[in-house]
Order: C-alpha cells, then sequence, then structure tokens
C-alpha cells in the first residue's frame, strides 16, 4: 500500500495553498497588464486590455511587428538586459525562404525552414516582460506611443478574436511584403503563391493530388494534360528556382513513380522580360538553356486574366493548367499603406539614414515595408532578405547603442548622438536552376565588375552558403540530413 500513500502525498500537496512568493510572482506579471472595466452586471472575469506604459524604474519596451528577416534578425541582436521585447506577428516563426521552393517538392521537410521565434530571441519565453502576441496589428496611435492588435484565430471553431491595446516606448513596424498582382482578375482566387509554409504545403498537396486524379480511369487525355501542367508566373529567382526544383523532381521522381502520366507532366515558365534580370548576361543564358534543357518552357508574355483552369495572355493565347504559382515580386500591404505615417516612393513607409520614420517619436521600420525618404537622396532598397537582415542587424545594435545612453524610454532620445548612418554593400546574388546546377552573381550592380560563376561549383556554393545561413545548428542539421536523404533514396511523394 506504500503506493498509495505516496499518492495520496502528493494530492495534497498539490493541494495546498499558494505560497507568498508564488502570489507575488503572478501578481508582478499581471500588474504589467492593464485591465479593461467590466459591463454593468456582467458577472464573467475580467479581461485583459493589453499592456500599459513603462514606468521609470522598469525596463523600456521595444515593440516588434513582423517575424520575417528583418524583424527576427533586430529581435535576435537586441540586448534582452537593456530592454523588454514584445513581438507580434500572425505567425510565430520565421521562414527561411530561400529554401521554400525545395519543401514544395520534398526535398526538404517544411520544419526545416521554420524557425520558432522563442528559439531566436529566447527573452520572448523566458523574461517577465517580454511576450509574442499571434495577433495582427490593425492601427498605431503615435502621439500615445501605442498600438492596436486583433489576435489571429484560424476555423469556425476557435475562439472569437480578441482586440487589445500596447504601449511601446519603441516600436520597430517589420510588416514586409505582399505579392503584387497588378489588379489582374482571379490571381488570388485561383493561384497560389510561394512565401510562408503554408503556400508551400498547399503547392504540394496540388501537385500530388494532381498527378494521382490524372491517373484515374475515364479521365480524358485533355483533361489529363491540364492536370499535369504547372504553370509559373514570375521570372525572378523565385519563379526559376521553383521551376528548377519542379523539373528536376519530374525527370529523378515522378518518371520513375508515376509511369502512366510521365510523359503528360510540363511545367512553363511566364515572364514578361527577361528571366533573372539582376544577374549577368552570360548567367540568364546559362539559366535559360539549363531550364530548357530540363523540360522548362519559357513563354515571353504578360497575363491579361487568371481563370479556374486557364490563364489568358494579353495576344489572346490561352494557357490551361492544373497548378498556378504566383511569383511577380511584393509590394505594400494593405495595413502599410492604411499607416498615417511618412511614405516613400512606391506607397513603403519612409524611413531616414537612421531607419527613423521622420516626423514622429520613437518608430522605427526595416524590411520591405520600408523605402528611405526622398529628402535622403537614396533609391528605395530592393526587397531582398539580406537587405533586411543587415537592416535588422543595424539596428539593433543602434537601439541597443540608445538604451546604455539612457534613451530607450519613450521620448528620451532626442540629445543622442545615433553615430553611423545604415549603408548597404550589396553581397551578390545566388538561384539554383535544378540538375544540381546554380548561379552565382557576386557583383555589387550590374554594372560593375566582379565575379560569376555558372554550373555544379556554383550549385555547391549555393548550397554551402545557404547551410551557413540557417539560423540555428538544429535546422542546419535537417537541412544536411534532409539533403543526403533526398540524395540516397528520393524524394519522398506521400499526399499527408
Amino acid at each position: 500500500m506504500s503506493w498509495l500513500r505516496n499518492l495520496s502525498k502528493c494530492y495534497f500537496s498539490a493541494t495546498k495553498q499558494p505560497t507568498k512568493t508564488h502570489l507575488f510572482q503572478s501578481s508582478t506579471l499581471l500588474s504589467r497588464f492593464s485591465t479593461s472595466t467590466p459591463e454593468t452586471g456582467s458577472t464573467g472575469p475580467v479581461r485583459y486590455a493589453g499592456l500599459g506604459p513603462t514606468k521609470p524604474h522598469e525596463k523600456p519596451r521595444v515593440v516588434v511587428l513582423g517575424t520575417g528577416w528583418a524583424g527576427c534578425r533586430f529581435m535576435k541582436g537586441l540586448d534582452s538586459k537593456i530592454y523588454d521585447i514584445v513581438c507580434v506577428s500572425p505567425r510565430n516563426h520565421m521562414v527561411f525562404t530561400p529554401l521554400l521552393a525545395s519543401t514544395c517538392v520534398g526535398t526538404l521537410e517544411f520544419r526545416s525552414v521554420a524557425e520558432p521565434v522563442a528559439r531566436i530571441q529566447p527573452a520572448i519565453s523566458n523574461e517577465p516582460g517580454s511576450f509574442f502576441f499571434l495577433a495582427n496589428c490593425t492601427s498605431i496611435n503615435a502621439h500615445k506611443h501605442e498600438v492596436q492588435c486583433e489576435t489571429v484565430t484560424e476555423g469556425t471553431q476557435t475562439i472569437d478574436p480578441w482586440k487589445f491595446t500596447i504601449s511601446y516606448d519603441k516600436l520597430v513596424i517589420a510588416l514586409g511584403a505582399q505579392p503584387t498582382t497588378f489588379g489582374i482578375h482571379g490571381v488570388h482566387e485561383h493561384a497560389i503563391f510561394l512565401r510562408e509554409v503554408y503556400h508551400a504545403q498547399e503547392i504540394r498537396r496540388k501537385l500530388l493530388l494532381n498527378l494521382m486524379m490524372s491517373d484515374v480511369p475515364g479521365i480524358t487525355e485533355e483533361e489529363k494534360k491540364r492536370l499535369l501542367h504547372c504553370v509559373v508566373v514570375g521570372g525572378g529567382p523565385t519563379g526559376v528556382e521553383f521551376s528548377g526544383e519542379l523539373s528536376d523532381f519530374i525527370m529523378r521522381d515522378v518518371r520513375q513513380r508515376y509511369a502512366h502520366v510521365k510523359d503528360y507532366i510540363h511545367v512553363t515558365l511566364i515572364e514578361a522580360n527577361e528571366i533573372l534580370s539582376s544577374f549577368d548576361d552570360r548567367l540568364r543564358h546559362y539559366a535559360t538553356n539549363q531550364l530548357t534543357k530540363s523540360g522548362v518552357r519559357l513563354v515571353r508574355g504578360t497575363v491579361k486574366d487568371v481563370e479556374e483552369k486557364k490563364i489568358i495572355l494579353n495576344d489572346g493565347t490561352e494557357v490551361p493548367y492544373g497548378l498556378l504559382v504566383w511569383s511577380t515580386g511584393v509590394g505594400p500591404s494593405p495595413i502599410v499603406r492604411a499607416m498615417d505615417l511618412p511614405k516613400s516612393p512606391g506607397g513603403r513607409i519612409g524611413i531616414d539614414e537612421w531607419l527613423r520614420v521622420p516626423s514622429v517619436q520613437d518608430i522605427f521600420s526595416i524590411g520591405d515595408c520600408s523605402g528611405f525618404v526622398e529628402s535622403t537622396g537614396k533609391p528605395t532598397l530592393p526587397a531582398l532578405a539580406q537587405v533586411a537582415e543587415r537592416q535588422g542587424k543595424y539596428l539593433a545594435g543602434l537601439l541597443n547603442k540608445i538604451g546604455k545612453a539612457n534613451g530607450g524610454h519613450a521620448n528620451s532620445m532626442k540629445d543622442i548622438d545615433l553615430g553611423d548612418q545604415f549603408v548597404y554593400k550589396h553581397l551578390g546574388s545566388m538561384a539554383t536552376v535544378g540538375s544540381y546546377k546554380a548561379l552565382v552573381d557576386l557583383r555589387q550592380n550590374k554594372e560593375a565588375k566582379g565575379l560569376s560563376l555558372a554550373g555544379f561549383i556554383s550549385w555547391f556554393v549555393w548550397r554551402s552558403a545557404y547551410l551557413t545561413r540557417v539560423i540555428s545548428w538544429r535546422n542546419r542539421f535537417y537541412v544536411a540530413i534532409n539533403w543526403a536523404t533526398t540524395f540516397v533514396f528520393g524524394r519522398d511523394i506521400s499526399r499527408i
């Protein structure tokens, strides 16, 4: 009966009253939240309305909007001993976008390209004044130093969205950008973008579903050709890399495991101008030849309309498709356009040389959502991961410097010397075109001289560079194992 006595001891110890220490810790944590006043006659519990302003003896609070390259690199470099960090984003992870195309065809697992925010900045889960909120920013009140947010919910069986307010001492806007559709009808309804993990999951499910459906008895030959026609719109690095991965998947896996339909599946890449326009001319010609050799059909044209089973080009050509991937660049999101903040050319949030938003206090903006205002005389930087990462690193160092100079609290950094301005130097561009071939262009711009490579050596450089850029050792291990497994056993074709 000793087990019964032990069980009773555990029960009584678990039901004891909380100690004063526990009560003090709980009250300290809850005191950081401002509470809403319950309605008259309400018998339910009081719900928290948000985070109120920090007090002079408390650490200043930095609120970060977004978990992309810029926001996560900023949080990684920010000193949690100086600031409380509050992150607001509709996703709790960062996506390593250069390798996202590889997950669509099973070269990599989805978790290999997703890094949890709590691993990037542990203070969010460890420090009592730091938090992560799964929510969207709905508006900013720069005068009151407040951010209005609304929780993210999915499906019909979840709780209702909850609105709350967060007071900030410093605000960093890193909301990224959204895919551009140029106002073309039907894109949002029928095309799939490639910017998030759930996009890659949707592409993979649709691709494998079409492969299996095309083998069902009674499917006409015309319908089989449509189901197995994969169309990619946009000849930038993302579109080219996805086309290369897809053609490699077809040649090495589909033709072995789907023998009945191997001659029907094709890939078409549609681009209005030249593919990979930012690369060297020699590399562009190499990419064109390599993609063509791999079975990718290149079409020069502009999409006029997108329907459920076909797209229509400007010259009237109809292109049937079973899978349509849209990759034509990015532009400002609706929330960025709606913000009452200075804007740069193109609708991005305007910033100065220190990444501050002019004419407002304590607001910074980094990444694809920001651009230099015209008064700086600087051009808008391209929407690249290396730009966002460099801005995040610079701003983290700047705010650490400001915090050490006692300028971390709201409206307290006017007399602080900010030091060197942000300067961006392009490190080069890389893109894979499938079949163990890639492009490496290390020039700073199209007119400059520099090293440019193509072929197997470039592919090895491409993989090595991205493996070292993956955020954590855990994900580097995942990526290396996935690559090795795919090389030995082929890609997984399970539709899960």
